[in-house]
């Protein structure tokens, strides 16, 4: 325990009638309260810059985002509060769109994946290009990882397309074949997905085919997501005037997506650390299995 002259400081601040606390601000107090509070309001100055950069390239970044970003990537521990207050006072929070009608559910629910390669998801947009027209993007994102592992962009709408972002996921994903990890492919009941050259597609690659149900929005809501994603941090800050300049700014911005969007929904862990963590826990089983399985180990029946 602290002692001032011999003395315990309890005891001392007993006797004087004071609170420890008081005792240690006054005795530790070397500045006064406006150069705390410009020190205070310099501080906050520089986070409020690195959070106007940040909204410059994520501009739909919300607060818990932001302080998510803040801890993980920037490494300023800041309470989730001030992360409020500041983005509040500096308008910085997004704008909340709200629907006097509430849609009633439909009580259906999507399949939750339980491991990589279990559920993937598989979805269509445009988007209109100055001298092209309407240009078509095709993704297929596994939904465990949230990884995007496959797209095409392309000015045709075509199955040969979606059949394009297929075999990229299956390349990407399933290096060694895609039939031995039972995959299941969400779509919607378009043209593309129902087609022949599809479908057939699919049987070939081992990989089973679902359908959204009718009045379902969460059926494929993975997928949907993370093509709004893909629109507001790269296609609408953007502009392209050739196919290759879409290309190119697609491929770039799919890759800053799998390597620095924070998933809420993976405790703010970006799409390629998720999947590393989860490649290495199932090194871990893998070698721990081997060990027991092994000719010298006393779990080994020949």
């Amino acid at each position: 325990m602290l002692k001032e002259q011999g003395h315990p400081v309890n005891v001392i601040c007993e006797v004087l009638g004071i609170s420890r606390s008081k005792y240690y601000r006054k005795k530790g107090k070397t500045r006064s309260c406006n150069e705390r509070s410009k020190t205070k309001k310099s501080d906050e100055e520089k986070i409020v810059g690195i959070m106007k950069k940040i909204k410059e390239k994520r501009p739909y970044f919300g607060y818990r985002r932001m302080f998510a970003w803040l801890r993980r990537k920037e490494k300023i521990f800041i309470n989730k509060k001030k992360v409020y207050r500041l983005m509040k006072e500096n308008e910085l929070l997004c704008k909340v769109k709200r629907h006097k009608v509430k849609r009633s559910s439909s009580g259906r629910t999507k399949p939750k994946p339980s491991r990589k390669n279990e559920w993937w998801g598989i979805d269509m947009t445009k988007f209109l290009v100055s001298n092209l027209g309407w240009v078509y993007l095709v993704v297929v994102l596994d939904w465990w990882t949230k990884k995007i592992i496959g797209w095409n962009v392309s000015v045709r709408c075509r199955s040969k397309e979606w059949i394009k972002a297929l075999d990229d996921a299956v390349d990407e994903s399933c290096p060694a074949g895609s039939r031995e990890y039972g995959i299941h492919l969400m779509s919607d009941n378009g043209c593309q997905p129902t087609s022949v050259a599809f479908m057939n597609e699919c049987e070939e690659l081992g990989i089973e085919q679902a359908f959204t149900s009718y009045d379902n929005p969460k059926g494929n809501a993975d997928t949907e997501r993370v093509i709004r994603t893909l629109k507001e941090e790269c296609i609408w800050l953007n502009e392209w005037e050739t196919l290759e300049e879409v290309q190119e700014g697609i491929a770039k911005g799919i890759a800053d997506y799998n390597a620095n969007h924070i998933h809420s929904a993976l405790n703010y862990l970006t799409p390629n650390e998720f999947d590393e963590k989860y490649e290495n826990e199932v090194a871990v089983v893998y070698e721990r299995k081997s060990r027991e399985y092994s000719p010298f180990s006393a779990n080994f029946v020949s």
